[in-house]
């Protein structure tokens, strides 16, 4: 049993990300002891799936014993190897090589970092050097997508485009601006899809219309938007906005930290439209979440641009533990998972869980069902034909997250009511089965909520 002193301690001295402070010293810290495939099990040794996949991020799954013996070895024979100097890493190497060989069309340029949030800061340093090389450092105006996330650094926390991030920290700065999201469910020009990609399209151009497009540096959107809801674009809504961006001369950056590493099915989920961005940032599932690790990928154009604008001056970016050799062993490692059969799991496990979430279509309380692959999510209302989300008297994020722990099943709890799902790749169909059968459960428990209830009814 969890002992009172380590709740404790975790009170008195741990902060934790995006929490509400007061509100998690109250409520005291849950302690994950195990994980094994897609399960866990908390200190009390209740288990749980784990539909969320940690943070989006444990794609190969718990205990896969040889992500372990790669970092082993690694750490037993070299555990730290610098990129300065002109110093390298065979591990970093080679994973660099594999992933650009993977990569879509010319992004054969790896820069490692240590997470999403700081892939998202090299962009944005990278793009402008890119364009100092080019004599146009005027072009210094970064735009993105309402709903979107890209991190929550000071600089990428702009980009992203969720009150959450921006409140309390000056955010966003004057040089960050947004268009409206795709957001098919909640989409003014209605659920056409291409009504949708043309109102996107138009936005865009109207922004940099009203900034100038000799101004305008870069265009930022996932493939999917994840923290934003997991809200799906129609089918050709990525590539329309990436031929837009090449139209206006933007560079276009497909953020696939979610996205990357067989979440939504193929290695890259860019590749689904055959859209080869100008750079492209990766983590999560790089290293399935055992040790930190984010890339950026560049493409030719873009590295050779810097790489002949600097000369024989150095260019003055870097990380302490970028191309780190542990976490790009364990890279390496995850990779060959991938390709050896997780892939392929995830494309079917993906297809009964779209189904089994679908089946629950017809709940009082379900609004939508959306997703592609192993990432999804249900966006519940209290009134259907109106789109009513459910009140925030009813707390969705926490008592929504609290039954569904309770039941068996980790996921994430949206504060507007959406539950979003990414399990493991490594699912078995006992694994699916459970994670719809816990959400149907913890649908029918949200449905009595007195506050929920009174919703419905007034």
């Amino acid at each position: 049993m969890l002992s009172n002193s380590l709740v404790e301690l975790d009170r008195a001295h741990l902060v934790h990300p995006v929490a509400s402070y007061r509100g998690h010293e109250k409520a005291g810290v849950r302690v994950l002891r195990s994980g094994q495939g897609a399960r866990v099990t908390d200190a009390s040794g209740h288990e749980m799936v784990d539909g969320f996949a940690g943070l989006w991020c444990v794609n190969a799954g718990y205990g896969q014993n040889s992500i372990v013996e790669a970092a082993t070895r690694q750490m037993q024979e070299l555990p730290y190897a610098t990129g300065y100097f002109s110093l390298g890493s065979e591990p970093a190497i080679r994973l660099a090589a594999e992933l650009a060989e993977r990569a879509p069309g010319d992004l054969n340029h790896v820069y490692f970092t240590l997470g999403g949030s700081d892939a998202v800061d090299s962009t944005i340093r990278f793009i402008r050097y890119y364009y100092h090389c080019l004599g146009k450092p005027e072009k210094d105006q970064f735009i993105s997508v309402a709903n979107g996330y890209h991190g929550s650094s000071t600089v990428g926390a702009g980009l992203t485009a969720l009150p959450l991030f921006h409140a309390g920290f000056g955010l966003p700065f004057d040089w960050q601006h947004k268009i409206p999201s795709h957001y098919s469910y909640r989409n003014p020009v209605g659920t056409d899809p291409q009504a949708i990609i043309d109102a996107s399209v138009g936005a865009l151009r109207a922004k940099v219309a009203e900034l100038g497009a000799e101004r305008v540096a870069a265009f930022y959107v996932e493939p999917i938007q994840g923290s934003g809801g997991v809200l799906v674009p129609p089918d050709g809504w990525v590539k329309a906005m990436r031929d837009t961006c090449r139209e206006l001369d933007i560079l276009f950056i497909a953020d696939e930290v979610i996205t990357g590493f067989g979440r939504t099915g193929p290695l890259f989920a860019c590749t689904t439209e055959d859209v080869v961005p100008d750079l492209m940032t990766t983590a999560k599932g790089l290293t399935s979440g055992y040790v930190p690790m984010g890339a950026v990928f560049l493409s030719d154009k873009v590295y050779n641009t810097i790489a002949d604008g600097a000369g024989a001056a150095a260019i003055g970016h870097g990380y302490t533990y970028s191309a780190h050799p542990v976490s790009a062993a364990v890279g390496l490692e995850c990779l060959r998972l991938y390709e050896n059969g997780l892939l392929d799991n995830g494309a079917r496990a993906g297809q009964r869980l779209m189904a089994g979430l679908h089946a629950l279509a017809d709940h009082p309380l379900v609004g939508e069902v959306r997703g592609r692959g192993m990432l999804a999510a249900i966006e519940l209302v209290t009134d259907k034909a109106n789109k009513t989300p459910l009140p925030a008297s009813s707390e969705p994020a926490r008592r929504i997250f609290d039954r569904a722990w309770d039941n068996g099943l980790v996921i994430r709890a949206f504060a507007n009511g959406i539950l979003g799902y990414a399990p493991p790749l490594c699912c078995t169909d006992d694994d699916i089965d459970r994670i719809v059968d816990c959400t149907r459960t913890t649908l029918d428990q949200t449905l009595e909520d007195p506050d929920v209830r009174a919703a419905i009814k007034g």
